[in-house]
């Protein structure tokens, strides 16, 4: 049983490489390198915004009980 545990995640290893070898050097691979360049770009675009805006409530309600 072990054996074949071991078996399946050597393959398993294999097969990542083998898609990350097609992935960086096959056909559509630039394609790939430019859409995950965007992908990053917007995650990081979003997660500012989130941040921004917690930082925005956080301040405007602060302000408002001040006021109060």
């Amino acid at each position: 049983m072990d054996i074949t545990k071991k078996a399946k995640e050597e393959l398993e290893d294999r097969l990542d490489k083998i898609e990350a070898f097609i992935a960086s050097k096959g056909i559509g691979s630039t394609y790939l390198k430019k859409a995950q360049k965007t992908q990053r770009d917007i995650n990081l675009a979003l997660i500012l915004s989130g941040v921004v805006t917690i930082a925005g409530l956080a301040l405007w309600m602060k302000l408002r009980n001040t006021q109060d």
